[in-house]
């Protein structure tokens, strides 16, 4: 048996949602069974992960478990960075300040407009014909 705390929290931006469990550990992150670095293969999203981390001065101090699923990549990076976001707050109340000066506590409400009956998308209208 283990003897550290593992901490989690819930994540969701557009239709993704992610869960994340946090303990002491290397630093090591793995999402969906997979390093981080081989599902996000772009730096932009990787250092968008492992922001929460850098700006609360604990890079290599935890390792992260995440299930991510549903939206898209971008989603997905939201939804993983809120959730380690608050788990960290779950580990250690003092870093809310440091986190949400930086905006990662924050829901980020925007989801896609359904479609509407009688038009082909949301806002667009089908071609009117005068004649």
């Amino acid at each position: 048996m283990s003897t550290a705390t593992e901490y989690s929290a819930t994540g969701r931006r557009k239709n993704a949602i992610a869960h994340a469990w946090i303990s002491e550990g290397t630093g090591q992150i793995v999402i969906n069974g997979r390093p981080f670095e081989d599902y996000l293969p772009t730096l932009n999203h990787q250092n968008a992960v492992l922001a929460p981390f850098q700006i609360t001065n604990l890079l290599n101090k935890f390792d992260v478990k995440v299930t991510a699923k549903g939206g898209g990549i971008n989603g997905q990076v939201g939804a993983i960075r809120l959730a380690i976001s608050r788990a960290l707050i779950i580990h250690d109340a003092e870093l809310r300040p440091t986190l949400k000066a930086a905006l990662f506590l924050r829901r980020d409400p925007r989801m896609k407009e359904r479609k509407k009956y009688g038009q082909p998308g949301a806002r667009k209208r089908f071609q009117f014909s005068k004649r």
